[in-house]
């Protein structure tokens, strides 16, 4: 059960990575324009935005990846960072779009879930 929920965690930290690269680097190109359904005009305006919420994304991709070098010790640090991007993904559900709540807040939720059985 450890190691499935190392795997999940793992795969909820290259979800935010995946996250950082759309809004840092592909925010107002191509992949972006068509991910997020945004004009051109929009993400030209909203990119500094974007890069910034992106290095967040990054830290929180950051955190999950420390806690999960640190194997068995790394466990309050793994609790943490799924419980922030839950957070995270339940606010910008409500507040942004709902499709935060499927994309971020239940890959995090299920590995948080897992963690606590383990």
């Amino acid at each position: 059960m450890i190691l499935f929920a190392e795997i999940i965690i793992g795969l909820v930290a290259l979800l935010h990575i995946y996250f950082l690269i759309l809004e840092m680097f592909l925010w107002d190109k191509s992949p972006g324009l068509r991910i997020f359904g945004h004009s051109q005009e929009a993400a030209t305006s909203s990119r500094v935005l974007a890069m910034n919420q992106g290095l967040y994304n990054g830290f929180l991709a950051a955190g999950l990846i420390w806690g999960l070098s640190l194997g068995d010790a790394g466990y309050a640090i793994k609790l943490f960072f799924l419980i922030c991007i839950v957070i995270a993904g339940v606010f910008g559900g409500f507040t942004a779009s709902r499709k935060i709540l499927l994309v971020q807040a239940l890959p995090a939720t299920v590995a948080l879930i897992i963690l606590l059985l383990t």
